[in-house]
């Protein structure tokens, strides 16, 4: 019984670990966007 009680608590600990990690890299991820270019610019003119 308590076989299983440490085999589970080990990989919750193990899921939580790497969704911290997950979410930490997310976190850290500079989102950067293309600049308007000049001529779709005034093709919408």
């Amino acid at each position: 019984m308590y076989l299983t009680l440490v085999a589970s608590l080990i990989i919750a600990a193990l899921i939580l670990a790497l969704t911290l990690i997950a979410t930490s890299k997310a976190y850290k991820y500079k989102h950067t966007i293309d600049p308007p270019s000049e001529k779709d610019h005034s093709q919408n003119e």
